[in-house]
């Protein structure tokens, strides 16, 4: 088997939109390492993905990234700046959606910019947010509260919430896992079609290695605690991509060499 390309940085490419260099995170005075050397660039429009076994720091990567905790050593810089706490042009989502109850669809999704600019603000982004709720194919459950959506429904929801405020990037959370596997089909390529059309910069935190290599252009692999980035596979496969592309031999072989090095710990 052929050896799969790894992402080259090359001093022709635009800078990178989002970069994180020489990333660590302790705790306990240092005692427990969650976090070592992570070093990695996003580019306008990739989608990124990270895997690797549970408690390897995959979450704690994502936070660093979000502004909500701070590195131990390293640096983040998104758009040239550093990210220093929580910025309005970085959207995240995490597992569940967390849609307020007593707030219909359209109040969750303008809830961000109501939070943060104030009830005028979240009126003048009204036709975004329609214009959204009709993007995930939710137009017609604008006054609906999430009692009533389903899993799936309320996901498409927590999208349009993230992307309300038009943030450069966006933060994944392994935001599908609770779903079943139609349904997580179904919103991965939701998600995909979102980001083509949006030209959206994506990094996703995941467990599956087929949701990585179907959604990604770049997998990242990590190793077990202290998570380190121990091989950065590209994916080079056509886009847009569908469903019907898991039974390729080149997606098989991109999902095994993956497999193998989890499979091995990582430890490459």
């Amino acid at each position: 088997m052929r050896p799969f390309p790894v992402l080259q940085t090359a001093g022709a490419l635009p800078r990178p939109v989002y970069e994180l260099t020489n990333v660590s995170k302790y705790y306990r005075g240092g005692g427990i390492v969650a976090l070592e050397q992570v070093s990695l660039s996003l580019r306008q429009g990739e989608f990124h993905s990270v895997i690797g076994s549970s408690g390897c720091g995959k979450s704690t990567l994502l936070k660093i990234m979000a502004g909500l905790t701070p590195p131990s050593k390293g640096r983040v810089m998104l758009s040239g700046k550093p990210v220093l706490g929580a910025r309005p042009d970085i959207g995240m989502m995490f597992q569940q959606a967390t849609l307020f109850p007593w707030r219909t669809t359209l109040q969750n999704v303008l809830l961000p910019i109501e939070v943060r600019d104030g009830k005028a603000a979240a009126e003048a982004a009204r036709p975004r947010a329609l214009s959204l709720l009709e993007l995930v194919g939710l137009k017609g459950f604008e006054s609906v509260y999430p009692s009533q959506l389903s899993g799936g429904m309320a996901q498409r929801a927590a999208i349009c919430r993230m992307l309300v405020s038009e943030p450069d990037v966006l933060l994944l959370d392994e935001p599908f896992s609770a779903l079943d596997e139609i349904t997580r089909d179904f919103m991965n390529m939701e998600l995909q079609r979102i980001c083509l059309e949006r030209g959206a910069t994506a990094f996703l935190v995941t467990h599956s290695i087929s949701e990585a290599v179907i959604l990604s252009d770049v997998v990242h692999v990590m190793s077990a605690r202290p998570g380190r980035v121990v091989q950065t596979i590209e994916i080079d496969l056509p886009r847009p991509r569908t469903l019907d592309m898991a039974t390729l031999p080149e997606f098989g072989r991109y999902v095994s060499t993956i497999r193998n090095l989890l499979d091995k710990g990582a430890f490459l």
